[in-house]
C-alpha cells in the first residue's frame, strides 16, 4: 500500500505515502495519499489531486501525536482537527511516527527562532485591532526616526560640500602667495577651514553609523515581516484557486442537482456519525457525497462474463482465444490473430540510424504575469492576441500536430489485423494516445507562418514519413499527411477556434482526421475533443480534455463512441477518464474500451449484453458481460528532467533538432523559436516582432497584387500562379489569393468532407535538393 521509505527520515525531507484515514461510521477507514512537508501534513484522495485539490492540512508545530496500537495513531491540534490514521503494518506506522516527530521538532524550533527574532514586536494577537494599531504605531515611529537620520545625513553632506569648496579655494590662494607676511594669515585660515571640514566629516561618519545601526537592528524584523507577507499572499492565491473551482462546480451542481433519497438524509444517521468524534469535516463533506450531481451517469456498466465463455476456443472468437489464460500480461490483437499467419513479416536486420538528442536547454525562470496580458482579451480569438514568447514552448503548432505520431505502433498493429472490429480498437486507442502528451504542457506553441512546413522523416527508424503545412492563417489551419511502409496513411486538417473566458481558456479543434489502411481499404475518420486550460487568473495552470468522439469506419459501418469525462471536483471517478464501445453497422456492441487519456487504455471482449436498471436520471443503462480486460496502450515515461524542459516527451525533444536538407520553410529554421529554445527570450521576442511586421508587409503586397489582377483580367491570365510569401492570408476581400504549396483542397468522396490532401512532390524535391518553389518566410 505505502511507498517504500527510508526507515529513518531526516528532518526537512518531504515524506509521502498511503495511509488509511477514518471518515465516518458508514465508510470507515478510507485510503488517502498523505504528504509531510515543511512541518505540514496534508492529504489527498489520490496522487493525481496533488496539483489542484488538497483535502486537509494540519500544522505539526501545535499538534499532538499519539499511538493507539500496532498500526493506528492519532494526530490532533487541540480539537479543531483530529486525524485517526492507520498504517498497513507496524513497521510502516513507526516510519510515519519517526517522520512526524522529526518534522514536529523542526517546526517547533523554527517557530521559536522566529519568535526570538521578533522580540522587539509587541506580544499581541495579529487578529486584534489593538495589536494592529500598536504594530502600525511602532512602524510609523521607526520610519520617522530613520527619516530624521536621512535628513541629518543630507545636512552633513551639504556642509561637507560647502567646507570642502572653501578649503579648496584657500589652498589655491595659498599656492599663489608671494609675500611672507600674508603667508601666516592664509595658513591660519586654511587650518581653520580644514578643522571645520574634519568636524563635519566626523559628524557625517557618526550619522552614518547611527543610521546603519538602526537599520541593522530592524533588518531582521523587516525580513520576517516580508516573509510573512509572502506566505500570506501564497495562501491567499491557493484559497482563491479553491474558491474559483468550488464556485464553478457549485454553479453547475445547482443547475443539475438531484434530491438525495430519504435514507441518506436521515438526521438520526447524521447524529450517529457526529457522536463518534472521529469524523473530520474537511474530508467528510466530500466522502458523504453519495450522489454526485455533477457526475453524469455511465451509459453502460461491465460485469465479468459467465465462466463458460472463458472455456470457448476456436475461430468464433477471433483474436482473443488466448484470453482464456490466467496471466495478467497484456495481449496484443495482432500477436493473437496473426500468430499462425505464414505471411507475418520476419524481423529484419536494422541499419544504423541517427542518434537523436535527448535534452534541450533548461527553461529559464522568467516571471511574467499572464493575467496582466489576458485581462484585456476576454472573449477574443486567441490567435489574434499578441503574446510574448514567455508563454510559449519552443515548438510550433505543426510540430505539436506531428506529435500525434508518438504512438505510431498502434497503427502498425492495426494494419495487421484481419478483423475490422479489432482494427477499430487500435485506431480508437491511437485517437486517445494523442492527448497523453498534453497533460503537463501548459505552454502555447508558436503560431505557424502561412506557408511554413514541418517534416518528420522517421522512415529508417519507424517506417513512416510525415509532412505538415500551414495552409491558412485566419482562421489558422494546418494540413498534415503521414504514410507508413506498414500500410497506413494518416491525414488531417485542423483549424483551431479558441476563446478566453476569464477563468479558463477553451480550445476547440475543428476539422477531421482520417486514417486509411492499404490492405483492407478501411477508411476511418474522427474529430478532436475540446481542450480547456484552467486557472488562468490565479493558481497553477492545468489542462483537461472533454467531449465525445465518434470513430467511423466508412467502408464497414463500424463505429467506436469515445467519451472523455470532464474533471469534476465532486466526482468519485478517476480523473481524465475515457470510455468507449465498439459497435458494428447494426449497432451490436463487440468491445468495451476504458482507461485514462494520460496513462493507459484497456479493452474487453463483450460476450453478452442486456438492459440493466434505470440510472439516476431515468436512463436505462446497458450491462455488458466481458472477458478479462487487457491493456492495449500505455503512455511512455517522460525523460529525466522533463520538468525543466517544458515537459517534453522523448519525441518532442527531437522535433526542433536542426537537420540538414529540410525545406527553407521548415519550422526548425524559424529564428524566434530557435532563440527561445536556446534561452534568449528577449532576442526571441524582438525576432517575433520582426516576423510579424514582415508578414504584414507581405500581406499588403499580396492584396495590391490581387486588386491589380482583378482589374486586369488579361494580365491575370498571363501570370503563373505561385506560392505566397507571408504568414497572413487575405480573409476579407481576397480570401483565395494564397495557394498551398504541397497540399490541394478537394472533396473527399468517402467521408464527404472538404479538406487539404497532400498532392506530392515534397520528398522528391528533398532528394533533388531543389527548393525553388519555397518562399522566403523567415
Amino acid at each position: 500500500m505505502s511507498e517504500a521509505k527510508s526507515p529513518t527520515p531526516t528532518p526537512g525531507d518531504t515524506y509521502k505515502g498511503w495511509l488509511f484515514k477514518w471518515t465516518n461510521y458508514i465508510k470507515g477507514y478510507q485510503r488517502r495519499w498523505f504528504v509531510l512537508s515543511n512541518g505540514l501534513l496534508s492529504y489527498y484522495r489520490t496522487q493525481a489531486e496533488m496539483g489542484h485539490t488538497c483535502r486537509g492540512t494540519i500544522n505539526l508545530a501545535t499538534a499532538n501525536i499519539a499511538v493507539e496500537d500496532s498500526c493506528n495513531f492519532v494526530i490532533s491540534n487541540g480539537g479543531a482537527q483530529t486525524y485517526h490514521l492507520k498504517a498497513s503494518s507496524e513497521v510502516e506506522r513507526q516510519r510515519w511516527i519517526t517522520a512526524l516527530e522529526l518534522a514536529k521538532a523542526k517546526a517547533v524550533q523554527m517557530q521559536a527562532e522566529s519568535d526570538d527574532s521578533g522580540d522587539d514586536f509587541p506580544a499581541v494577537s495579529p487578529n486584534s485591532g489593538q495589536g494592529g494599531d500598536c504594530r502600525n504605531t511602532e512602524i510609523q515611529s521607526t520610519l520617522r526616526t530613520l527619516n530624521s537620520k536621512v535628513e541629518d545625513l543630507a545636512t552633513c553632506n551639504d556642509l561637507i560640500v560647502k567646507h570642502g569648496s572653501a578649503l579648496q579655494r584657500s589652498l589655491s590662494e595659498l599656492e599663489g602667495l608671494r609675500v611672507a607676511v600674508d603667508m601666516g594669515e592664509k595658513v591660519k585660515q586654511v587650518t581653520e577651514r580644514a578643522t571645520l571640514f574634519r568636524i563635519t566629516s566626523n559628524a557625517m561618519i557618526n550619522a552614518c553609523r547611527d543610521f546603519l545601526s538602526m537599520a541593522q537592528s530592524h533588518s531582521k524584523r523587516w525580513q520576517k515581516a516580508l516573509q510573512t507577507e509572502r506566505e500570506q499572499r501564497i495562501r491567499l492565491e491557493e484559497t482563491l484557486e479553491q474558491l474559483a473551482k468550488q464556485h464553478n462546480h457549485l454553479e453547475r451542481a445547482f443547475r443539475g442537482a438531484t434530491v438525495l433519497p430519504p435514507s441518506f438524509s436521515n438526521p438520526a444517521l447524521g447524529n450517529k456519525g457526529a457522536v463518534s468524534g472521529k469524523a473530520d469535516a474537511s474530508d467528510e463533506d466530500d466522502d458523504n457525497e453519495f450522489f454526485d450531481a455533477m457526475e453524469e451517469p455511465a451509459e453502460f456498466i461491465t460485469v465479468p462474463a459467465d465462466p463458460k465463455y472463458h472455456r470457448r476456443s476456436g475461430s468464433n472468437i477471433s483474436g482473443i482465444s488466448s484470453e482464456t489464460g490466467t496471466d495478467d500480461q497484456s495481449v496484443n490483437f495482432d500477436e493473437l490473430s496473426l500468430a499462425s499467419n505464414p505471411e507475418s513479416p520476419q524481423p529484419l536486420e536494422l541499419e544504423p540510424v541517427r542518434q537523436r538528442r535527448t535534452r534541450i536547454p533548461d527553461k529559464p525562470n522568467y516571471y511574467l504575469n499572464l493575467w496582466s496580458i489576458m485581462k484585456n482579451c476576454i472573449g477574443k480569438e486567441l490567435s489574434k492576441i499578441p503574446m510574448p514568447v514567455n508563454f510559449n514552448e519552443p515548438l510550433s503548432m505543426l510540430q505539436r500536430l506531428s506529435e500525434d505520431l508518438e504512438y505510431y505502433e498502434l497503427l502498425d498493429k492495426a494494419a495487421k489485423c484481419h478483423s475490422s472490429l479489432e482494427q477499430m480498437c487500435y485506431v480508437a486507442a491511437f485517437t486517445v494516445s494523442s492527448y497523453s502528451t498534453t497533460v503537463h504542457r501548459t505552454g502555447k506553441p508558436f503560431n505557424p507562418l502561412l506557408g511554413e512546413t514541418f517534416e518528420l522523416d522517421r522512415h529508417r527508424e519507424c517506417g513512416y514519413r510525415s509532412l505538415c503545412e500551414q495552409v491558412s492563417h485566419h482562421p489558422p489551419a494546418a494540413a498534415h499527411h503521414a504514410f507508413s511502409e506498414k500500410g497506413w496513411t494518416l491525414r488531417q486538417e485542423i483549424t483551431l477556434a479558441s476563446k478566453f473566458r476569464g477563468k479558463y481558456l477553451s480550445i476547440m479543434p475543428l476539422g477531421s482526421i482520417q486514417c486509411i489502411f492499404e490492405k483492407s481499404n478501411n477508411h476511418y475518420s474522427w474529430k478532436k475533443v475540446t481542450t480547456t486550460v484552467h486557472n488562468i487568473i490565479v493558481g497553477k495552470l492545468w489542462i483537461d480534455q472533454s467531449g465525445e468522439i465518434d470513430v467511423v469506419n466508412h467502408k464497414t459501418g463500424d463505429r467506436c463512441h469515445l467519451k472523455f469525462a470532464p474533471y469534476s471536483y465532486f466526482s468519485r471517478d478517476v480523473p481524465r477518464k475515457v470510455t468507449g464501445v465498439v459497435t458494428d453497422k447494426d449497432g451490436k456492441a463487440h468491445y468495451v474500451l476504458s482507461g485514462t487519456w494520460d496513462e493507459k487504455m484497456e479493452f474487453s471482449k463483450i460476450m453478452q449484453s442486456s438492459k440493466g436498471e434505470n440510472g439516476t436520471e431515468g436512463k436505462q443503462r446497458t450491462v455488458y458481460q466481458t472477458l478479462k480486460a487487457k491493456e492495449i496502450w500505455r503512455k511512455n515515461p517522460l525523460p529525466e528532467g522533463a520538468e525543466n524542459m517544458y515537459y517534453f516527451s522523448s519525441l518532442a525533444l527531437t522535433l526542433n533538432e536542426p537537420e540538414e536538407g529540410v525545406a527553407p520553410t521548415d519550422s526548425r529554421r524559424r529564428p524566434d523559436q530557435r532563440l527561445m529554445e536556446e534561452g534568449h527570450w528577449d532576442e526571441a521576442n524582438a525576432e517575433k516582432q520582426r516576423l510579424e511586421e514582415k508578414q504584414r508587409s507581405a500581406r499588403r503586397e499580396r492584396e495590391k497584387e490581387a486588386v491589380k489582377a482583378a482589374s486586369s483580367p488579361e494580365e491575370a491570365d498571363a501570370k503563373e500562379p505561385g506560392p505566397a510569401s507571408s504568414e497572413i492570408s487575405d480573409e476579407s476581400a481576397h480570401p483565395d489569393t494564397y495557394q498551398a504549396l504541397w497540399f490541394e483542397k478537394i472533396d473527399d468522396p468517402v467521408s464527404g468532407e472538404t479538406l487539404h490532401i497532400y498532392k506530392g512532390g515534397y520528398w522528391e524535391a528533398k532528394e533533388q535538393g531543389n527548393w525553388d518553389l519555397c518562399s522566403d518566410i523567415f
